[in-house]
């Protein structure tokens, strides 16, 4: 092989390497961002619900005052 073949089949096998890193790394960023989001509106619809909860005791104890024994 002479070394402008070389050369070549080197340069192409770095761009490959480079690109298919670029995007692995893409990837796992977005995958991580996701997740991050996700954490954050889990963490938010908990603590709701947890308040509608708490409501909705308070709410039957009221109703169980007026109604009486």
């Amino acid at each position: 092989m002479s070394p402008e073949v070389l050369a070549i089949v080197l340069s192409a096998i770095g761009i490959v390497l480079t690109i298919t890193t670029g995007l692995f790394t893409a990837g796992a960023w977005m995958i991580r961002r996701i997740d991050d989001r996700i954490d954050a509106v889990d963490e938010k619809l908990s603590t709701r619900i947890d308040a509608v909860a708490s409501d909705v005791t308070d709410l039957k104890i009221s109703v169980a005052r007026l109604e009486g024994p």
